[in-house]
């Protein structure tokens, strides 16, 4: 039985979280009434991902104005569970999909995760993933996640999980979800380039599952004036997007979709993931414990 899944490439209302929730709500809509079961929005997409600011940090010092940047992002951020929690899940219940979403997350102490959030067709928030590792730069406003969240997730069409942006380039963490026999696995990412794509296409093959990558679309206009002085020197298309869907074969199914909003759509059939395993199963025939040990401290 096929099951129709989408992507969304859109851009968030940068630094507004309320805003960005409606914005969600109108692409859940549109999505649900193409006949979708499943929703994936990009990495960071609450509050956004501040491409191209640098909070005012160097080595050794912080400017007053990267700590007033710094204030704002965490004022626009996620507390889960929490009002805006519940409005997600209320978005899933309404239109009756899978919502899984980007977003960042404040905790009880205002430090901040980049997380990705898993809701149900029910109303259910049914789990998180707070991303292992920030990259670069994402170290200085966001901490590290701690492994307990590496879980794969069952559903009437399939095993459903992933990893956020370079999360996707550690291989153990990759290995993790290939030991839960995922089956659609799912990559929100902030990552604009070429070869990204072809990172979507390896994951696909090397786990021979269905991959989903998306990305946002963001232009240097729609960040807030208050932003505008230290993005002068960015491109006019901050973000280009890059979203794409990619069967366990490592073929193109969907994408890629290039400078602008827009939507990918693709009927999956999880029994492709089975068909894959004929010749390659990265953790069952094609495995080797005999030589190799591997587990995860949750």
């Amino acid at each position: 039985m096929k099951t129709k899944v989408a992507v969304v490439q859109a851009t968030p209302a940068l630094f507004d979280k309320n805003r960005t929730l409606n914005i969600v709500a109108d692409w859940t809509k549109k999505v649900a009434q193409e006949g979708a079961q499943l929703v994936l929005f990009p990495e960071a997409f609450i509050p956004c991902y501040p491409r191209g600011l640098s909070f005012g940090a160097v080595v050794g010092s912080r400017k007053a104005e990267g700590r007033e940047h710094w204030l704002k992002y965490n004022s626009e951020s996620v507390v889960v569970p929490s009002t805006d929690t519940e409005r997600l899940a209320q978005i899933a219940k309404e239109h009756q999909v899978y919502l899984i979403i980007g977003i960042i997350e404040k905790d009880q102490t205002s430090s901040l995760y980049c997380t990705m959030l898993y809701f149900s067709p029910d109303g259910k928030l049914m789990g998180k993933h707070r991303k292992l590792k920030p990259t670069g730069s994402e170290r200085i406003i966001w901490g590290e996640g701690d492994g307990s969240d590496l879980h794969v997730f069952d559903t009437p069409f399939g095993k459903l999980g992933g990893l956020i942006c370079w999360e996707n380039y550690m291989p153990l963490a990759r290995f993790a979800l290939y030991q839960q026999n995922i089956q659609i696995y799912l990559a929100p990412t902030a990552d604009h380039r070429e070869s990204w794509t072809a990172s979507m296409q390896h994951i696909a093959c090397e786990g021979r599952c269905f991959v989903l990558g998306c990305n946002q679309y963001v232009e240097k206009s729609d960040y807030p004036e208050a932003f505008q002085a230290e993005i002068t020197d960015q491109p006019d298309i901050m973000s280009k997007g890059g979203s794409v869907i990619v069967d366990p074969l490592g073929n193109i199914i969907a994408g890629p979709l290039w400078d602008q909003e827009g939507i990918l759509f693709a009927d999956i059939d999880v029994e492709d993931t089975v068909r894959g395993k004929l010749d390659f199963d990265a953790t069952g025939h094609y495995n080797r414990p005999d030589v190799f040990e591997f587990r995860v401290k949750t």
